[in-house]
């Protein structure tokens, strides 16, 4: 079982309320480009890998769009204890989950417990570019109307930081790489509309527990569309989703080694020497 948080160390996020924004997206749409982006993305890579996957399992909160995604699999609910037995699977995929983590590294490690020497774990999350137009314009619009701040847009890691997860966890041969999406809307309003119906609307521990006031939101409305027009469309907002993907391998005997440090056989001043080209 993984402890839970000393009472003293605030929580990132409240469970009850990303449940509860969940399952409002399931009325409202739900709005996935990003998941069914994230699944072509899955797709590509694992046709790359020259090996047949037969024991796969999904951890997400969109248990529907990942069994429909991937048939077969094992669908586990992202909760802090993955229900995953060890040793059971040869490819574990951690869809647009991890951001809402409060221990990312330990959400990694079960998984990488959950696999067969020589598995794949994939994962999919949001960056730290993601809707960096609604924070900066949220963030100004607060403080020059109540001349406070208020946690609004959840914290997200950059791709570097996710990446030095993968070996934390005990993860061999690890990768991370990240593609942009650039998305336009009407206004800062359909944006959040959006976000609702994605499931990805506030559910910061922190938050304020009552509704944002009408001019601090129409601020940030007017703040959004003057510093973050879509250059195509200068009357509509560009919105910027940052999409980090993690992939790294259960250690196995079979996989490269890296060298050694002192165990190269040319010194570097004579390898650069002999790849110049001549006068």
């Amino acid at each position: 079982m993984m402890p839970d948080l000393p009472s003293s160390v605030p929580g990132l996020t409240d469970r009850h309320a990303l449940d509860r924004n969940r399952a409002r997206s399931l009325r409202l749409g739900p709005v996935d480009f990003l998941h069914r982006i994230v699944a072509d993305e899955v797709e590509d890579r694992l046709a790359e890998v020259n090996r047949r996957f037969s024991d796969i399992a999904v951890v997400t909160g969109w248990p529907d769009f990942w069994r429909e995604a991937m048939p077969g699999a094992k669908i586990v609910a992202d909760a802090p204890v993955l229900e995953l037995e060890p040793g059971a699977h040869d490819l574990v995929i951690h869809a647009m989950a991890l951001h809402w983590a409060e221990d990312p590294v330990g959400q990694i490690a079960q998984a990488a417990r959950a696999l067969r020497p020589d598995g794949l774990f994939i994962a999919a999350c949001p960056g730290g570019g993601t809707l960096h137009e609604l924070r900066d314009s949220l963030t100004r619009a607060e403080a020059e109307v109540t001349g406070g701040l208020s946690p609004r847009v959840l914290p997200m890691g950059e791709i570097r930081d996710l990446g030095g997860l993968l070996p934390r966890a005990g993860l061999a041969l690890p990768v991370a790489d990240q593609i942009t999406q650039t998305v336009s809307y009407r206004s800062l309003f359909h944006l959040a509309r959006d976000l609702r119906a994605m499931g990805e609307g506030n559910a910061l521990a922190q938050r304020l527990r009552h509704p944002t006031r009408r001019d601090v939101l129409l601020r940030a409305a007017a703040l959004y569309a003057e510093n973050h027009a879509d250059p195509q469309d200068g009357t509509r907002i560009r919105a910027t989703f940052d999409l980090v993907f993690l992939t790294g391998w259960a250690p196995d005997a079979s996989q490269q080694k890296p060298l050694r440090p002192g165990s190269a056989r040319m010194p570097l001043a004579e390898a650069l020497a002999s790849t110049r080209k001549p006068e």
